[in-house]
């Protein structure tokens, strides 16, 4: 017959500590979950979804915007050199809709050849 192993027990008067530290654990970790959840929710967020080097003076950004109550926004576009260089930069107006979520494509000038087109920020 196999041998039955018991869990140690905490030492007498120890136990209530091993209570309050469990919540406290608790709940540090519910108090970090909602202020990162408070910090980003109603926040507007954008992804690149692609570009293209149409020549060595332009590229063609298109990307994504989500926006809470699909207000208006500004979103600052740029096209970056192989050494990860600005070498144009684009403000681009996101008009209202009733969609909270829109692709847009914006088209920029370079001083130079981009190798790649990118939202910087939006807001």
């Amino acid at each position: 017959m196999p041998s039955r192993q018991t869990l140690p027990r905490p030492a007498p008067g120890q136990l209530k500590w091993w209570v309050v530290g469990t919540v406290g654990i608790l709940a540090g970790v519910g108090l970090a979950i909602w202020f990162g959840l408070s910090s980003t929710l109603g926040q507007p967020s954008w992804q690149t979804l692609g570009y293209k080097v149409v020549s060595d003076q332009q590229v063609r950004v298109d990307f994504e915007v989500t926006r809470p109550g699909g207000r208006a926004m500004t979103c600052t576009i740029e096209a970056l050199a192989r050494d990860f260089a600005p070498v144009g930069t684009s403000t681009v107006q996101v008009a209202a809709s009733a969609e909270e979520t829109t692709t847009e494509s914006a088209m920029l000038r370079t001083t130079s050849r981009a190798v790649t087109g990118q939202v910087k920020t939006c807001s």
